[in-house]
């Protein structure tokens, strides 16, 4: 860890962990409501996300639960040669279990993803002149010209735990490529873990994890290798009625690391 870290790491504190997700709101009955969560996010490497989270509550102990993520950064570096086709787009349902008073929520979901970075596009053939085989030589050629609806699936949990001190979540998603698997298909794990120590229902500071691997590369000579493992604390502002701001910031500790990693969380409940 670079020589600034640990200085930020003793002024912002303990442990923390990823996204805190708010308390359901409660209804004049006592029970809970509907509610829907809007969230802002960006970081060092993937970018502007804006995303989204729904709950229905069936019963006293359970939701049901559905999410969305706009990732708009085109084909992630992938040169597909697209625009509006190459943005990710991530949509999911699951269910969000109640334990513990409310204090423990485990949410187990499945998302789909569509557009180009799992499954590598729409991938088509096409003759074409070959430069290094003589005059009237042609060769033939893959390419991609556009996404692809249902690219990828992504088996998904989230577990977070709040009390009037402590709070924690832990997330492990992994990203499968439902389409050209054996020629230019990426999977992906992704998985993240925090804690942090509640000063006041205002502010809240902690210490992230995350790693992102790449479990498994079809494109010609590709290979499976980390992405990177990110390690830092975080400090997050709440306020009434579900709204907050997390930012987090340390070290890419993977050997062939690209600096420091940065990201902001911005969360509005309604």
């Amino acid at each position: 860890m670079r020589n600034a870290l640990p200085a930020l790491a003793t002024a912002v504190g303990l442990a923390a962990l990823g996204t805190a997700v708010p308390a359901a709101a409660q209804s004049a009955d006592g029970g809970r409501d509907s509610s829907y969560s809007v969230l802002l996010n960006q970081d060092s490497f993937f970018g502007f996300y804006p995303s989204f989270t729904g709950l229905l509550p069936i019963n006293d102990g359970l939701d049901f639960s559905f999410y969305g993520i706009l990732w708009t950064k085109p084909a992630f570096g992938l040169d597909q040669g697209n625009s509006g086709d190459d943005l990710w787009t991530e949509f999911g349902v699951g269910v969000n279990l109640h334990y513990l008073d409310d204090k423990l929520l485990v949410k187990p979901q499945i998302g789909l993803t569509n557009g180009s970075l799992l499954s590598g596009g729409n991938r088509v053939t096409e003759t074409v002149p070959d430069p290094d085989g003589g005059e009237g030589a042609t060769q033939v050629v893959e390419r991609t010209d556009g996404a692809n609806f249902a690219d990828g699936i992504v088996p998904n949990i989230t577990i977070n735990y709040g009390d009037e001190k402590w709070e924690a979540e832990f997330y492990l998603g992994y990203y499968l490529a439902l389409r050209n698997r054996d020629d230019s298909g990426l999977d992906f794990l992704h998985y993240w873990a925090n804690t942090g120590y509640r000063f006041s229902k205002n502010v809240s500071a902690g210490l992230h994890w995350e790693h992102l691997r790449n479990t498994r590369n079809s494109y010609p000579g590709g290979d499976s290798a980390d992405v990177y493992r990110w390690i830092g604390p975080y400090v997050q502002f709440t306020l009434p009625k579900g709204f907050y701001a997390r930012f987090t910031a340390g070290a890419d500790i993977e050997d062939d690391n690209d600096g420091d990693f940065y990201k902001l969380n911005v969360g509005m409940t309604f």
